[in-house]
């Protein structure tokens, strides 16, 4: 009895022995689980190196993103500027200037409806309000002054203006001698100019339209036999201002239409005049009784 008692005291330590090995084994390889590289082996931590504390990336602080431009953030992408938004070009024309190029802008401008009065080669506040006009419709950096940019559209749109469209006057042909003495309105039909005399001397000059072809202005001598300021035609419903009636029907009265349109059009016989201004200077000089020449020169 007292031999197995010895016996199974002996197997038992040396089950005791085996499972401590067993533990002591386990131990030196580590326990952080499986190797997934392969068997690397781990390195061993120095025993005299500090200590790195422990990063929580939860406690980090956050960057923020950058902060959207407030020139593009809100702005829709269609209304967004162009990578080399246009600028003005040098100016060429401008507020105050004068000539025959200021006539061709104002004519090419009137051939677009955005000029509406005869050009007179004066670069004034209509002139500005009309460029402008041309460019904003045209998505030209808006400025009232003409540059390259502007000037090369406007070419491109519009032909050559004539003499006319430019509002330069029609040259005058040679004075009849019937207008040569006393107050005469001296009509030439051949130049389309009516020029008032007194005594021979000239003292205005006005482009004029006459009648179509079927309703001819009248040649001859005639006198002036009634005057109307605001006067309104009974037969056509139309205004004639300053009418100074020389024969039958017809008179020399500023007309609109010829101040619009030039000589596209015609009248029903009367001297049409297109300087208002002008015709209002004569229609203030002029007495009943005045002699009317219209003549071919």
């Amino acid at each position: 009895m007292t031999t197995l008692r010895r016996a199974g005291l002996g197997l038992l330590v040396v089950l005791l022995l085996a499972v401590s090995a067993a533990a002591v084994g386990y131990a030196s390889r580590g326990s952080t689980g499986p190797d997934l590289d392969g068997g690397a082996a781990v390195q061993p931590v120095a025993q005299d190196a500090p200590a790195q504390p422990a990063v929580d990336p939860v406690a980090q602080p956050v960057q923020p993103a950058a902060e959207p431009s407030p020139r593009t953030a809100d702005r829709p992408r269609s209304q967004k500027q162009p990578l080399h938004a246009m600028e003005p070009g040098r100016t060429l024309l401008s507020f105050g200037d004068r000539g025959m190029k200021v006539r061709d802008l104002q004519a090419r401008l009137a051939a677009l409806a955005w000029y509406f009065s005869r050009p007179d080669g004066r670069y004034d506040a209509e002139t500005v309000k009309a460029v402008r006009g041309f460019q904003a419709k045209r998505q030209i950096p808006v400025t009232g002054k003409v540059d390259q940019r502007t000037l090369d559209r406007l070419h491109a749109m519009t032909g050559e203006p004539t003499r006319d469209q430019m509002g330069l006057h029609n040259k005058p042909g040679p004075l009849d001698d019937r207008c040569r003495t006393g107050r005469v309105l001296c009509i030439d039909k051949t130049s389309r100019t009516l020029r008032w005399l007194v005594d021979g001397k000239v003292l205005k000059t006005v482009d004029v339209r006459f009648g179509a072809t079927g309703t001819p202005t009248r040649e001859g001598v005639y006198s002036v036999y009634f005057k109307s300021r605001d006067h309104v035609s009974s037969l056509y419903d139309s205004s004639m201002p300053f009418a100074m009636f020389f024969s039958g029907g017809q008179a020399v009265h500023y007309s609109s239409d010829f101040a619009a349109t030039g000589y596209s059009g015609a009248s029903h016989g009367c001297v049409n005049v297109r300087d208002y201004a002008a015709v209002s200077w004569l229609f203030d000089q002029v007495r009943v009784g005045d002699k009317v020449v219209v003549y071919w020169s």
